[in-house]
């Protein structure tokens, strides 16, 4: 938790990976120093949970309103941006009361700031991206156009990024593991309850709201639950307790093919080489003979008849 620190990027980046955003929006806002998930089971859990809270932050409003706006989803990008600027660091800092007991803040210091780097950087990415659509409202046409190329660009970069984010949330899972559920829980409710209290269910019944309002938070929260309990059960991490404390987590599963074992040099990898002018694979002939044929005598033909005997004919007479 506290080692040396890694490069943000995995080096993949290159000049034409400029044409493709998305791809630089992996490399960018899911750095090199976030920890990879511990097993299969754990990954497939977060993607649902990334699904889950894109339909919070955006789905309801899509189906209900009967389509997409896409000046209303930068808005709600940039608030839901602003509250997160301010709902993850008071998060954090309440899980770092709670470990206060167990641990210090320092143990956690280099992890903290790669996270409030991560999360300065998408907040300035999104708020850049909603100021670059608004200043090309007040300009020519050339400029206008220049413009909303850079806006679009921006957009999908920002949109793949809140993906990545949903999945490690500003990298938190470098400082424990079971801060990406823990603050997927309490963003989508964050989300969710207001509109509640204020009675805002966008023209639906109080049925209908609910389920629609709920319906995202609601599964967010258990799919966190069922994450953090594997957490528990499997790797002995649990949330109330100080990083430092924590059991060393065993390395993620290899993806790739195993790798093949050397064999030495001028040996074949199965057993004996063969030998030059032996038959079959055994360096000095056939396996049962003592420098000749195995049912001759003499070195002479298997099948030629016994010596003849004394006498002429072998049974006399």
């Amino acid at each position: 938790m506290t080692g040396a620190r890694r490069r943000w990027t995995d080096g993949s980046l290159t000049a034409g990976s400029l044409l493709r955003p998305h791809r630089v929006a992996r490399a960018v806002f899911h750095p090199a120093w976030i920890p990879p998930s511990l097993d299969p089971t754990v990954e497939k859990l977060k993607r649902i949970r990334v699904v889950a809270g894109a339909v919070a932050a955006f789905g309801v409003y899509t189906f209900v309103e009967g389509g997409f706006a896409f000046d209303e989803m930068l808005e709600n990008t940039a608030i839901a941006s602003a509250v997160l600027f301010f709902l993850t660091p008071t998060t954090v800092g309440a899980m770092l009361f709670v470990w206060r007991r167990t641990g210090t803040v320092r143990q956690l210091k280099v992890p903290l700031v790669d996270a409030l780097k991560l999360l300065l950087l998408f907040v300035g990415c999104v708020f850049a991206t909603v100021g670059i659509f608004q200043a090309s409202e007040a300009v020519g046409f050339v400029p206008r156009l220049l413009l909303s190329l850079a806006g679009l660009w921006m957009a999908v970069f920002v949109a793949a990024g809140a993906v990545r984010l949903s999945g490690n949330f500003f990298g938190t899972a470098a400082v424990h593991r079971c801060l990406p559920p823990l603050l997927a829980t309490v963003t989508t409710w964050l989300m969710a309850v207001p509109d509640l209290v204020t009675g805002d269910l966008h023209g639906l019944s109080l049925t209908m709201g609910v389920v629609f309002i709920l319906g995202a938070p609601l599964t967010v929260t258990g799919i966190a639950l069922v994450e953090t309990r594997r957490l528990r059960r499997r790797y002995g991490i649990r949330l109330a307790a100080h990083p430092a404390t924590l059991p060393p987590t065993p390395a993620p599963p290899p993806t790739g093919p195993p790798a093949r074992l050397p064999t030495p040099s001028g040996t074949h990898p199965y057993g004996a080489p063969y030998a030059p002018g032996a038959r079959g694979p055994y360096p000095q002939g056939a396996p049962y003979t003592q420098g000749g044929n195995p049912y001759g005598h003499g070195g002479g033909n298997p099948y030629a008849p016994w010596p003849p005997h004394p006498g002429g004919r072998p049974l006399g007479g």
